[in-house]
């Protein structure tokens, strides 16, 4: 009889040790940890500890997850109730810089915008191919800095910056600017990582700016 005919058996007959304990009894399988052989019933209690270590795991690390997502819609929440109180630009920009650097612990943050003008650096001339990019994006980019235009917008530490985001300010009429966010950290912004907040950062901001452009 093959292990195969064996399997099929003990599938079609699930009552066979119900009507022969002492077979179950006999059986020994290898420990999972070791090569000594122990009875089957002991090999189905190790199995079950070792799902519960990777459930708790699994817990622990979706537990983290959550607190982190909490901290940050926080830390959202907090932005859109100052920028709800800016009545002008440079109150604006001033409060998204300080929210972005301080709060959001991000060391690089530069605006564009190509919308309005003014003496602030927010409107240096941009590029028309950073402008068309920015048009393009669904999502905000997240990834390596790479050669990208927007790495060189934060001075000095431009030769620092490892990763980047880039978030698109736009209205229903069309895409007016771009948020750079920097870090010396190649991970801190990377290709797979969530867009959500990121997304709700650019809308806000892009509410506020639009309303005192």
């Amino acid at each position: 009889m093959t292990p195969d005919e064996v399997a099929r058996f003990l599938r079609s007959n699930p009552g066979f040790f119900e009507q022969y304990p002492g077979v179950l009894a006999q059986l020994q399988v290898p420990h999972p940890h070791g090569g000594r052989a122990i009875p089957l019933s002991e090999r189905q209690l190790l199995s079950l500890r070792d799902r519960n270590r990777s459930l708790e795991g699994k817990l622990s690390e979706l537990i983290h997850f959550g607190e982190e997502n909490d901290t940050i819609g926080a830390k959202v929440h907090e932005l859109a109730v100052i920028l709800l109180r800016v009545t002008t630009l440079d109150g604006a920009l001033g409060c998204i810089h300080g929210s972005l650097r301080d709060d959001f612990a991000v060391p690089h943050v530069a605006i564009r915008l190509w919308r309005g003008a003014g003496d602030q650096s927010e409107f240096t001339e941009v590029e028309e191919d950073v402008r068309g990019y920015a048009t393009s994006l669904a999502h905000p980019y997240c990834g390596p800095s790479n050669d990208m235009a927007p790495a060189t917008w934060f001075s000095a530490g431009s030769d620092h910056v490892r990763s980047l985001a880039l978030v698109p300010l736009r209205d229903s009429e069309s895409t007016f600017g771009l948020i750079a966010l920097g870090s010396e950290e190649p991970r801190r912004f990377y290709p797979e990582m969530g867009t959500l907040y990121l997304g709700r950062i650019g809308e806000l901001v892009s509410a506020v700016l639009g309303r005192v452009l």
